[in-house]
């Protein structure tokens, strides 16, 4: 039975010319003579619709309907010229295949008759040959990540904020921000913010943070996640993360180039960010201006932004779950695995590991010297010397795999970080080239000149290895 949405205006007109004649009995012959119908018409009518019902009423298609009136190696010409890339008008593609068939001695196609064929042709066949990336977009079928419990997955992600702030000299720079996202609960485990690009070091900060209990007792999401979901970014891809994922056994994803799957929901956190934190802080940007003077240090910036992390975001309902973040997280009340000891954590996602031969004054790393004497044993023997690039004052030692020392440097006791070592030498450099030395001001408004500086309030000893 045909469902009577189906059926058409026409095949309930023709059913009403009928109804006469099924109803009262009234013989087609009189129907013919009172209406515009033939009796023949009206009995083929009839026995149509004894056959098949409302359906039989429907306009019967042509029988040659679809049928081209081209011999099909031209057919099968037009298809493929109309699939090119870039596509061809159709005025170019009658012209070519008319000329081919009067070539052949067939008859000449017309423009119509090119058209019909061109049009037949479906959507996705011609962005499948012409534009993938277009059909992929239009027509696969989305597979949306979606994690069923929480630390089932996480995401990373950077972004530049709109803000300023203020470095070491009170110079205003956007910071950058590494966000770790669960997927299951919206919730944000863990964050670092830098005012350096996007590095592994940073991202390994971030899961750092995120993966072991926070000082403040709010903050409760934390673990070891199954799965980490990231992009092709260089540092997501760096050997340095992937020995980390292994060894805390989290499975590293990576999102397919032009194809970020599920990225939307960090996405989302980022523009919360920027609606519901940025404006009220000083140095907000807008279309690259700030709207009031930069004020806040990235110490203060950071103090802030967990205080909206644990008061606002985590507590607000989330328009994609409908819970709050931090409740959705707690749900099912599970114990998120956990490291040993966040010396372990450390060791695995922290420190840094470079190869070194043993000297006999010790061991030579970033320029500086580091001495223990256990490691008279093993002079010129190539050791792995593991560092943590926020604190350069101490390296780990390992010998084949086992564990040696805890090598000083002696001439570094101030617990200097790379970055302030990355500094020194820059403005070395540019010493040495015969740069006139920059002067910046303090945070007070007071200039000062590096150069004018006496030398012990300089910070870094240079050594002649030091290159």
């Amino acid at each position: 039975m045909t469902h009577p949405a189906l059926v058409s205006p026409l095949a309930i007109e023709r059913y009403r010319a009928l109804e006469p004649h099924l109803i009262d009995g009234i013989p087609l012959a009189d129907l013919a003579r009172a209406g515009t119908v033939s009796e023949r018409t009206l009995q083929r009518w009839l026995g149509r619709y004894r056959a098949e019902g409302l359906a039989g009423l429907h306009r019967l298609p042509r029988a040659d309907r679809g049928r081209l009136h081209l011999p099909e190696h031209l057919v099968a010409l037009t298809r493929d010229l109309a699939i090119k890339r870039p596509r061809p008008p159709v005025a170019a593609i009658h012209r070519k295949v008319q000329k081919l068939a009067v070539a052949e001695g067939c008859g000449a196609p017309s423009y119509s008759a090119v058209a019909r064929i061109v049009k037949a042709i479906p959507a996705s066949e011609i962005a499948v040959a012409s534009d993938p990336a277009a059909y992929r977009d239009e027509h696969e079928l989305v597979h949306r990540r979606e994690a069923a419990a929480s630390n089932e997955m996480w995401q990373a992600d950077h972004t530049v904020l709109d803000v300023l702030a203020l470095d070491d000299d009170c110079t205003p720079v956007r910071p950058w921000l590494t966000v770790v996202l669960d997927d299951h609960s919206r919730a944000i485990p863990g964050y670092f913010l830098s005012l350096n690009a996007p590095s592994a070091l940073n991202t390994a900060l971030a899961l750092r943070q995120a993966i072991w209990r926070k000082p403040n007792p709010e903050w409760i999401v934390s673990g070891i996640p199954e799965q980490l979901y990231v992009d092709n970014g260089s540092d997501f891809i760096s050997e340095h993360i992937e020995q980390a994922c292994i060894a805390l056994k989290i499975r590293l994803i990576h999102s397919l180039p032009g194809r970020p799957r599920g990225r939307g929901k960090i996405e989302r956190v980022f523009r919360t960010i920027n609606d519901m934190f940025l404006p009220d802080l000083p140095g907000h940007l807008i279309a690259g201006k700030p709207l009031s003077a930069p004020a806040l240090s990235l110490d203060e910036l950071r103090d802030r932004f967990e205080a909206f992390i644990c008061d606002v975001y985590h507590r607000r309902p989330h328009g994609g779950t409908g819970e709050p973040p931090i409740t959705r997280w707690q749900k099912g009340g599970f114990l998120p695995a956990m490291p040993d000891s966040l010396e372990q954590l450390d060791m695995l996602l922290v420190h840094v590991p470079k190869s070194r031969k043993v000297l006999r004054d010790g061991i030579r790393l970033m320029g500086r010297r580091y001495v223990e004497p256990t490691l008279a044993a093993f002079v010129g023997e190539q050791v792995e010397a593991l560092y943590d690039p926020r604190d350069l004052t101490e390296i780990h030692v390992y010998h084949e795999g086992a564990f040696v020392c805890r090598a000083l440097s002696p001439q570094h006791a101030a617990n200097p970080s790379l970055a302030s070592i990355q500094r020194e030498r820059r403005r070395v450099r540019e010493r040495d080239r015969g740069a006139a030395p920059e002067t910046r001001g303090d945070c007070d408004g007071n200039q000062e000149n590096p150069a004018t500086e006496p030398r012990s309030k300089r910070g870094l000893r240079l050594y002649a290895a030091d290159d």
